[in-house]
């Protein structure tokens, strides 16, 4: 069981607040053509990006890392970028195959994560491939989210490079989970 002091951090607190953000983000973004809501959806979308760099600096600066911090951080990134994307999709602002590669590799990541962890005893952290790669992905969100125009040669800079790195971030963590299994079979973790 998880002492209390385990779960009460600022770090956590950033982590758990990012990830009761879907809520409000699931009604402003059917409101973007208002320009006052579709800034202050941006707005808010900038501070959840904030905060997932901000809890990560806090529990290492203040050495509140936690096995409940590495669970939290990335299910409260995945459950908002999954709540974000499903709700772009269905205001008609990101094709289906888009939707289901984000969603895809983090449900594949998720119970990947899953499986590791139970065969090595302890959560592995997030590592920087992934964090890059859900930056990529927030980065195409938030010219979205302004209404950047598709065909702009930063839009599609940054679509198509999100799409490489699902790809590329995929292969990266079965190739850390298969090594760390690997470690756990030789004693070595």
């Amino acid at each position: 069981m998880t002492a209390p002091n385990e779960i009460v951090t600022r770090s956590n607190f950033l982590s758990l607040l990012r990830l009761l953000l879907a809520i409000p983000f699931w009604f402003l973004l059917d409101n973007l053509q208002s320009p006052d809501i579709k800034y202050f959806t941006f707005g808010l979308a900038l501070f959840a990006v904030g905060t997932d760099f901000l809890d990560g600096y806090l529990a290492r600066k203040r050495n509140e890392i936690t096995e409940f911090g590495k669970i939290i951080d990335p299910v409260a990134d995945k459950i908002i970028v999954g709540i974000v994307v499903i709700k772009l999709f269905l205001i008609g602002e990101i094709p289906i195959y888009y939707l289901l590669m984000i969603l895809g590799r983090d449900i594949l990541i998720l119970l990947g994560g899953i499986f590791v962890s139970r065969k090595i005893g302890r959560v592995l952290p997030s590592n920087m491939l992934g964090k890059i790669t859900v930056s990529s992905i927030a980065i195409v969100i938030l010219l979205i989210i302004l209404q950047i125009n598709r065909e702009n040669i930063i839009f599609l800079f940054f679509y198509v490079l999100s799409i490489l790195l699902i790809f590329i971030s995929l292969i990266g963590y079965s190739i850390r989970a298969k090594e760390f299994i690997k470690q756990k079979n030789y004693g070595s973790v």
